[in-house]
């Protein structure tokens, strides 16, 4: 059996994170019915993962004390005190393992370093990014060493390594932490069975919004990273040639929603909370997929204004956006393009607002057809199934190896 352990941020699934692991973990469940998912859950709250028949061991909720003394450290310690747990649960099943497949990267480290190696168990790491460089990174300034020996271990020990993109795994051979031939590109992907072309007048029917508006759409998280002020100077510019043109953004915590909205009020926008409301930007609040479906097809064009990180770019709603065929806006980052060619998007130098301004005016105006059949046929060969055959495609490979 394969055991894929996964520490997702949310249990119901309110964030990319825990909506990637649920639905590569549905489609592993699918063709690898054994396979034994480890997930933690603080006491009795509500899970999604239920419905795969995970097992939920207790979360050792030591983070928590970061509402007493702010650092990362005490999740490191967390994840730490899980990665053991994992462990104790498999020691006794070991014999029929044939790979543990992992993606948070301290639990990772202690498998790659020290668990795996005891249990006799390959170890599979699918890194999304350094430790070194996450923005949520433990800040303390001695705590440098300890995200280096985090990322070598995790890096350098396992088995082998799942990478979200081909760029990332060339950095890793250019420092000598990794042989290509070790490291498998397995991107992130989009759930088919939610994500369908949609019919824009129907969509716009139904959330009450006029069929002739230009609208701009984003789904994701509104933190800072995702550059959305620049997405709405872009929007304010492009009202001289576009009069009606009308923002959707959907997505993210309250507070980050109302900050933007404060911004975008000091901007000049009519803004509403709801499409029932006339405006000009729509700020909505996160809803479930078959509902974000609706909204990102009612748009003419869909954006990704900047992204996270740059060589492990791999975000989910590139996936999304291609599987609806619409215009697709986004930063010219190598990483993307793996994904994307160069014909089928609009792409602008990063952070660049003329540039930016430039994609959406000629994201607006497209009009070829063939170009919407392209960029689903090239969703096609990026569903959770696919993504699920590459997985096992791996862990049969190491498991030939080990």
């Amino acid at each position: 059996m394969i055991v894929y352990i996964a520490y997702p941020t949310s249990l119901n699934l309110q964030s990319a994170n825990a909506l990637q692991t649920f639905t590569t973990l549905r489609e592993l469940r699918a063709r690898r019915p054994d396979t034994l998912a480890l997930i933690p859950r603080w006491g009795f709250e509500p899970s999604r993962f239920q419905e795969l028949n995970v097992v939920h061991l207790p979360r050792p909720a030591i983070g928590k004390l970061s509402r007493l003394y702010k650092s990362t450290l005490l999740y490191y310690l967390e994840h730490s005190v899980f990665a053991a747990m994992t462990a104790a649960f498999v020691a006794p099943q070991r014999r029929q393992v044939e790979a543990v497949y992992i993606r948070q990267p301290i639990i990772a480290a202690w498998w790659a370093g020290c668990f795996g190696p005891q249990l006799g168990i390959p170890v599979i790491y699918e890194a999304h990014d350094l430790e070194s460089r996450n923005p949520s990174r433990a800040k303390e300034r001695w705590a440098r060493g300890l995200l280096d020996l985090i990322d070598r271990t995790a890096l350098c020990r396992a088995t082998a390594v799942a990478s979200l993109t081909n760029d990332f795994r060339c950095l890793l051979s250019q420092i000598g932490w990794r042989d290509p031939a070790d490291v498998a590109v397995i991107p992130d992907a989009y759930d088919e069975q939610i994500f369908t072309p949609q019919d824009r007048a129907q969509c716009r029917a139904e959330l009450d919004l006029p069929p002739d508006l230009p609208i701009v759409a984003y789904a994701g998280m509104t933190f800072a990273h995702r550059w959305l002020d620049g997405l709405l100077s872009a929007l304010r510019s492009l009202k001289t040639t576009y009069p009606t043109l009308t923002g959707l953004i959907l997505g993210g915590r309250p507070g980050e929603r109302a900050a933007l909205t404060a911004h975008a009020v000091s901007e000049g926008f009519r803004v509403a909370d709801t499409t029932t409301t006339p405006a000009d930007l729509y700020i909505l609040p996160p809803r479930p997929q078959v509902e974000v479906v609706r909204c990102l097809g009612a748009a003419d064009a869909l954006v990704i204004p900047d992204t996270v990180t740059d060589v492990t770019a791999s975000p989910l709603k590139l996936f999304e956006y291609l599987a609806l065929g619409l215009p697709l806006v986004l930063p010219a980052i190598p990483a993307l393009h793996e994904i994307v060619p160069p014909h089928l998007a609009y792409s602008f130098p990063r952070r660049n607002l003329t540039g930016l301004q430039e994609a959406l005016s000629a994201a607006l105006n497209e009009r070829d057809p063939a170009l919407a059949t392209a960029r689903r046929a090239v969703a096609a060969d990026h569903t959770y199934g696919r993504r699920a055959e590459r997985i096992l495609a791996l862990v049969d490979r190491v498991r030939v190896t080990a």
